[in-house]
Formats: structure tokens, C-alpha cells, sequence
């Protein structure tokens, strides 16, 4: 997919969907991705059986248990590793974009209309802490360093911070060098090192005091990037994005090496959409065709499976008893630690 320069609001608008179909690999006419659907976010989500069959976009941990975002205001959380799925009290019908946990009881979750959740009984109900229609944009990731402060990144260059729990969210894009309001679609913090922002047109921010102050950074690559994880080693991180372009940098992005990602057939050109860190400190990211691609040392080097399904992955994380959960089209699946699905006993 080519990135021309766009513009005018409406041509990057549709640069911003083309993304976000990207990610989980649908139609740009699925009803679902529509930058702004004000009745939706007025009501709750309906609570459906199919819940865990629809279309999810992230996953994480509340200690043990395992909750996920996606499509429609839908939040599941599983208690038996992924075997089972309860659907969460959520006071939305937008899209859900990530999903992070400070701790086993306080999360986050952003979305649509700048839309920002918080939960405090790990993902069981939720509250509206913010929103901005006008905006008419998502946001697309948000990380916190402790239970005040925190942050949310989205579309039109959108960067938001919170001192206090996320009681008062502020805008502070302006600490960005981001003239051209790119859209950011990933932070994630880097092992003794600081935060870093990934999106549109290759834009890498990093900040190493909390993220008061930012930098930009001439990046590996000019198409978007979709993802950013931190490693189990000092100040090492790995970014990634389209047609299977992963990036390895051991000095907090000051130099990059492009990794390898070699399928049975060649060169893996799937786009790339998230990832996760393991426990043992292994990494695995997931994409479009079924793509999981996991690496046992520290990202220099990934084995690549594609899943028979081919159903488009758009986030990972570990199930808690050595296998993983994966999340994208068709809801949420338990996979082998390979991204295999497992033998049934």
C-alpha cells in the first residue's frame, strides 16, 4: 500500500480508515469503522453470545485475567485462560482500539470519538472518562507508568495525558514535532530507556523523562508503522508495520537493522499489526494471513507460521499456561506457543 501525501481533512481521513482496515485486514466498508457514529457512543453495548466470535483488536492482562477489545463496545475477560469468555458492562457501541492494565484491578481502554475507559474491578464493568466527537477520530493505543499518569495516542497526531487516573485528560500534541498531524498509531515504554511513539509514514517520537518532552527521530522506513514493544533487554525495541517490515534497535532508536521474517515461501509481506512479550523474554508478533512470527532471542532473529485460517491477527498476549491468545477477525483463539491451533485431548 502506497502513502501519498495527503491533503485536506477528508483525503486523510481516508488514510486513517485505510489503517485501521489494515490492521485487522476487513473491508473499509464494514459499518464498524466508521471515523464517528455519535448514537453508538451513547449506548451501551449489547450484550450478545456472539460476543467472542466478533471482531476484537486487543488483549491483555489484569493479573491472571485476560480481557479484550473490539468492535462494537465489546470487552471480554476469560478467568480460565481463554477457555471461556464473559462479556463486560461497557458504556459504548464504538469501536475499541487497545486495551492496557496498570495493575490486576485498573484499565484502560481507547477507541472511537477519542473515546477513553477505565475499569476498576479488572475489566468486569466501565466507565466513560472522556470523549471528543468533534474530533471526529479514534484513538489507537494508551499506556499508563502507574495508576495517575498516563497516556493515549490516536489519529491526527492526537497525544493526551492524564496526571491523575485519567479524572482530567489534556491534549498536549503541541510536545510533538508533528506538523503534519500524522496519525500515531502505538507507545509503548523501553527498558531503562523511556516511551516511544510509532505511526503514520514511519514517524518515530521518543522521550526519556516520562514523556514530558519529546523527540523525533528519522526512522528505518517510510510506510506506517503499526506497532512498537520494548524488549527484555537494556534500551532494545522493535518496531513494525506494513508488508512484513520489522526494525530492531539495541540504542533506543538512534540505529535500526531491518530483521528477516522468512515464510516457507519467501519473504513474509503481511503487514504486521502487534505484538508481545513473554515472560522467558521471548517475542511474538502476529498480523494479516494467520501471520505469528516469534523470536527466542531478544528479536534478532523469528520463526515464521502462517495459520491454516488465514484469519487476520490484530494483537497477542500470553494465555498463562504456555500458550498464547490472539485476537483479530472471528473474535478470540487459543493458540500453541508456535500459533498453531491446539490438539484437542
Amino acid at each position: 500500500m502506497s502513502e501519498p501525501v495527503m491533503g485536506g481533512k477528508a483525503a486523510r481521513k481516508v488514510v486513517l480508515l485505510a489503517t485501521l482496515s489494515l490492521l485487522v485486514g476487513i473491508a473499509l466498508s464494514t459499518p464498524a469503522l466508521a471515523v464517528s457514529d455519535t448514537g453508538a457512543a451513547a449506548l451501551p453495548a449489547i450484550a450478545s453470545p456472539k460476543a467472542a466470535n466478533s471482531l476484537m483488536i486487543d488483549v491483555s492482562h489484569a493479573g491472571k485475567r485476560l480481557v479484550a477489545v473490539g468492535d462494537r463496545g465489546h470487552i471480554l475477560y476469560s478467568d480460565d485462560q481463554g477457555a471461556s469468555w464473559t462479556q463486560a458492562k461497557v458504556p459504548t457501541r464504538q469501536l475499541l482500539t487497545a486495551v492496557f492494565f496498570v495493575d490486576d484491578k485498573q484499565g484502560w481502554a481507547v477507541g472511537h470519538d477519542a473515546q477513553i475507559l477505565a475499569t476498576t474491578d479488572a475489566g468486569a464493568t466501565w466507565t466513560e472518562q472522556f470523549q471528543d466527537r468533534a474530533r471526529e477520530a479514534p484513538l489507537l493505543d494508551v499506556w499508563f507508568k502507574d495508576a495517575s499518569n498516563g497516556f493515549a495516542v490516536g489519529a491526527y497526531g492526537a497525544l493526551m495525558e492524564t496526571t491523575d487516573g485519567g479524572k482530567q485528560w489534556d491534549d498536549v500534541s503541541d510536545r510533538l514535532d508533528n506538523e503534519d498531524q500524522y496519525h500515531l498509531n502505538a507507545i509503548a515504554y523501553v527498558k531503562d530507556a523511556g516511551l516511544f511513539i510509532v505511526g503514520e509514514q514511519g514517524s518515530l517520537f521518543r522521550s526519556g523523562d516520562d514523556g514530558q518532552t519529546w523527540e523525533k527521530l528519522e526512522g528505518p522506513y517510510e510506510g506506517s508503522l503499526f506497532g512498537v514493544i520494548g524488549t527484555a533487554q537494556p534500551r532494545t525495541l522493535l518496531v513494525y508495520g506494513l508488508r512484513g517490515n520489522l526494525f530492531r534497535s539495541t540504542d533506543f532508536g538512534n540505529t535500526w537493522a531491518p530483521v528477516a521474517l522468512n515464510a516457507v515461501r519467501g519473504a513474509l509481506e503481511f503487514g504486521l499489526s502487534g505484538a508481545t512479550l513473554l515472560d522467558d523474554g521471548s517475542l511474538v508478533v502476529v498480523g494479516h494471513g494467520g501471520s505469528v512470527v516469534v523470536s527466542h532471542d531478544d528479536g534478532q532473529t523469528f520463526s515464521v507460521f502462517n495459520r491454516p485460517d488465514r484469519i487476520s491477527l490484530s494483537a497477542v498476549t500470553a494465555a498463562g499456561n504456555g500458550n498464547l491468545i490472539l485476537v483479530g477477525q472471528g473474535g478470540v483463539r487459543v493458540a500453541t506457543p508456535t500459533g498453531a491451533k491446539p490438539v484437542k485431548q
